[in-house]
């Protein structure tokens, strides 16, 4: 016999986290985290740093074009992230929204959860504990 049925969690749940927290809804579950160390914002800050001058701004031989947000909110359904640092070309960002949240598949991740721990992957190839972007 099962228990019963966990609320799923939505938006307004995030509000209730700890100021120094980083939530997440993953399948309908509240996933509550620290705030990264001060070691790994420095680490995601100079990789942002690294990459904003020629992908985001053409410097030196860059392509430029690109969109980097160190820990965005991105949207995906019913799931909210806050992954690392997230990519997107500048014609597909979007402008304006009437959210917080991000709800443009980001064309590249680097996703804190990827060096937590090492984790079960699915067929794809992508971490089990994460949901599909694509």
């Amino acid at each position: 016999m099962s228990g019963p049925a966990r609320k799923r969690a939505t938006y307004e749940d995030l509000f209730g986290i700890p100021d120094n927290a980083t939530g997440e809804i993953i399948d309908g579950e509240l996933i509550v985290t620290p705030r990264p160390s001060r070691k790994h914002v420095y680490a995601a800050s100079a990789l942002e740093i690294e990459l904003g001058a020629p992908y985001q701004f053409g410097r030196g031989s860059g392509p430029g074009g690109w969109i980097l947000l160190v820990e965005p909110e991105i949207a995906l359904g019913e799931n909210i992230l806050v992954p690392d640092l997230a990519d997107w070309r500048r014609d597909r960002f979007p402008g304006e929204e009437a959210t917080n949240w991000i709800s443009v598949v980001p064309d590249w991740v680097s996703a804190k959860s990827c060096h937590r721990a090492p984790f079960e992957r699915t067929r794809s190839g992508r971490p089990a504990s994460m949901p599909n972007m694509g």
